[in-house]
């Protein structure tokens, strides 16, 4: 990846604080060379956690791996400051592994709209995401919009839940660091069982940077189990006795002080004080730094910059708990490739059996060249391509408003229905992907 140092962000996002990000135009040298459909894929990074579920005897077993899932999905963020590419309308994206398929699809450019569907031999996993960026003056926060649904057809059962904010600090001045924060429910709709969990903000109380902490519910709303761990390492579960009896020996673990509470994050963030962006449009441009992907200035930053450190005198190991996950290791060169994990290194992988005729979309995100360009090191050919590929879909837009009877009209592959689970508006896989019985395979996009 490039150095990000000595490139002036704040040139770019002092016109956009209180703003959406996702209809300015970044420099390329903040992007990371990915879509945010395959960005969108790493979702299914422990995609085992699903089949593991489907093989458990009880609804109760099976909500805890659920529970695990959708926190392990998250854990790719840390440490990832690089914007993923804004897919293009009809970009697609898909990937098959030994337990599971995934077919991505950009079914909306305003607003921009992602909607997934992956499916194995023991369960279905879909949704849409509708991300929303906004600009605090110290911070970007990330607000990915939508609901996403697991289904095990043999059991006849679903869950859903929805995704819990990020932010990413210290974006003018200091080192970059992100975090997840707010509420997730991860509701059982057949037995009425819930996983509340919350994604604790670490303000500069640092006993809870990166805590998850949580209980599941009975349909009765009785607590039967407690749920904790840090949603970039591992999550836990133990019984709600066992935890009762420890908290009381270990209260300070669990209890914040008067004077340590910060406000909390989901509150709307405030505006910038003047001082504050006097400040900033005095600083020289070797003080400014990276973009990255979250929060709001609710949140107290150190006025150095710096990042808070995990106290590890709060670590929580109550007895008679199951591991659910663990994250894997990252490549020990991470750091110098966007902080990918092993799995992320491997999205943008053309394989041999992809370069056969009709063998891949023509849509997908692979072929894009402005990602392939900065994967590659081309920054300035990464910017180029960039440029032609947006003035190419303004103008595909305009072509599609003129002959719309002429052309193929985006979503192919999803439709917007209502979810039988949620019964809520949702983007729904239509099916015939994999088929590609699709007369339309010479598509242009790119």
């Amino acid at each position: 990846m490039f150095s990000r140092n000595d490139f002036n962000i704040w040139a770019v996002l002092k016109n956009c604080i209180g703003k959406e990000l996702s209809k300015i135009t970044m420099p390329v040298v903040f992007n990371e060379p990915l879509s945010f459909l395959q960005r969108m894929t790493e979702y299914m990074e422990y995609a085992r956690l699903l089949r593991v579920a489907s093989e458990q005897p009880t609804p109760l077993e099976r909500l805890k791996y659920v529970s695990a899932f959708a926190v392990s999905a998250l854990a790719s963020n840390w440490e990832r400051l690089g914007k993923p590419f804004n897919p293009l309308l009809g970009e697609t994206y898909e990937l098959t592994r030994p337990d599971f398929r995934i077919i991505c699809e950009q079914v909306s450019h305003h607003p921009p709209i992602s909607a997934f569907h992956a499916d194995s031999d023991s369960f279905r996993f879909h949704g849409s995401i509708h991300p929303k960026l906004k600009f605090w003056g110290k911070s970007v926060e990330i607000q990915p919009k939508g609901v996403v649904t697991v289904e095990f057809p043999k059991l006849n059962e679903a869950y859903s839940w929805s995704n819990v904010n990020c932010c990413v600090h210290n974006v003018i001045v200091g080192k970059l660091w992100i975090e997840q924060y707010g509420m997730m429910e991860v509701v059982s709709h057949q037995h009425g069982m819930k996983a509340t969990l919350n994604f604790k903000p670490s303000g500069w109380n640092n006993k809870d940077l990166h805590r998850v902490e949580g209980h599941i519910t009975d349909r009765n709303k009785r607590k039967t189990h407690f749920l904790y761990g840090k949603w970039t390492e591992f999550i836990k579960c133990t019984d709600y006795v066992s935890y009762e009896e420890y908290i009381k020996e270990n209260a300070h673990k669990f209890r914040r002080s008067g004077d340590d509470r910060s406000k909390s994050p989901n509150e709307s963030p405030g505006n910038t004080p003047r001082k504050v962006l006097s400040k900033l449009n005095s600083l020289k441009m070797s003080s400014f730094k990276s973009l990255s992907i979250q929060e709001s200035d609710d949140i107290p930053e150190p006025s150095e910059g710096d990042i808070p450190k995990s106290d590890s005198t709060y670590s929580i190991d109550i007895p008679n708990s199951v591991t659910l996950w663990e994250a894997e290791p990252r490549p020990s060169n991470t750091a110098d490739f966007y902080q990918f994990t092993n799995f992320a290194m491997s999205l943008n992988q053309l394989e041999d059996r992809m370069k056969q005729p009709r063998a891949l979309c023509p849509t997908d995100s692979r072929l894009r060249p402005d990602i392939r360009k900065l994967e590659q090191g081309d920054l300035d050919g990464a910017a180029a391509e960039k440029t032609r590929l947006e003035e190419k879909q303004r103008e595909n837009r305009k072509k599609s408003k003129k002959a719309q009877e002429d052309l193929v009209v985006f979503p192919r592959w999803f439709k917007q229905d209502i979810n039988s689970h949620t019964k809520q508006e949702d983007w729904i896989y239509k099916g015939g992907y994999w088929e590609r019985n699709d007369d339309n395979l010479e598509l242009d996009i790119f």
